[in-house]
């Protein structure tokens, strides 16, 4: 846009203008930025981003303050249009995506109910030990074999009960099964025991992740979609987590 003026101060304010320099108006006059800024600040508050509507007061404000002897070039005039059209398209688009996501969400949801009562592998939860119950099982999975693995068994009180050193083990899942007896032979007291393995395997030790084979009691479903389930023992675990699902 090209200002231009018989007077001295507007011919200064011209220049300034077309110079991209910001300029202030004198009284009573105003440019093409503070018309369009008065007309977007009315609306202010209404809205969290430029709508069509802000857009629409913004362009019709342009073409109002346009320099009649040097309007708006029809290209330019398209262009704006081709580029709120395309924006606007992408925004519905957005809307449209999030509403599928959230649908989807909903019916994930709904299907994870299915798993209560069966049995998953969770990852770092405890063993319910109970009299007359079944033994705890679950499996460590090395993906390099191991040299050698010790299996220990803590109580809730993180006090060590059991034990158990064993020899080589091919790739794959190290499964096991502890029948709640401790180092002393007799059975543990009924509770919630957790499960630590320490793997030597191509001369480094690891301590991987124990699964323990546990029972869906419920579903969770955080604020950012993340399915959850709550297994005994009192632990959630992802879905995505889950490597095997049981009856």
């Amino acid at each position: 846009m090209y200002l231009s003026a018989n007077n001295t101060g507007l011919n200064a304010a011209a220049n300034a203008v077309n110079s991209g320099k910001n300029i202030n108006a004198p009284a009573g006059v105003k440019t093409t930025a503070q018309a369009a800024n008065e007309a977007l600040t009315a609306k202010a508050g209404t809205s969290s981003g430029m709508g069509q509507k802000d857009f629409l007061t913004l362009f019709t404000t342009q073409l109002k303050c346009q320099d009649p002897l040097d309007p708006v070039k029809n290209e330019a005039f398209v262009a704006q249009l081709a580029q709120f059209s395309q924006l606007e398209a992408t925004t519905s688009m957005a809307d449209t995506l999030k509403a599928y996501v959230d649908s989807m969400a909903g019916e994930r949801m709904m299907s994870s109910t299915s798993m209560i009562g069966k049995t998953v592998s969770a990852p770092g939860a405890p063993a319910v030990i109970t009299q007359g119950g079944k033994p705890a099982q679950g499996f460590v999975s090395l993906p390099t074999g191991a040299d050698g693995v010790k299996l220990e068994v803590f109580n809730d009180k993180g006090q060590l009960v059991t034990s158990q050193t064993l020899g080589s083990q091919k790739i794959g899942d190290m499964p096991f099964t502890w029948d709640g007896t401790s180092d002393a032979g007799s059975k543990v007291a009924d509770g919630n025991y957790t499960f630590k393995a320490t793997v030597i395997s191509q001369g480094k030790t690891t301590n991987p992740v124990v699964n323990v084979l546990s029972t869906v009691t419920g579903v969770n479903q955080q604020a950012d979609k993340t399915i959850l389930l709550e297994v005994t023992g009192g632990r959630s675990v992802k879905l995505t987590d889950v490597q095997r699902v049981g009856t």
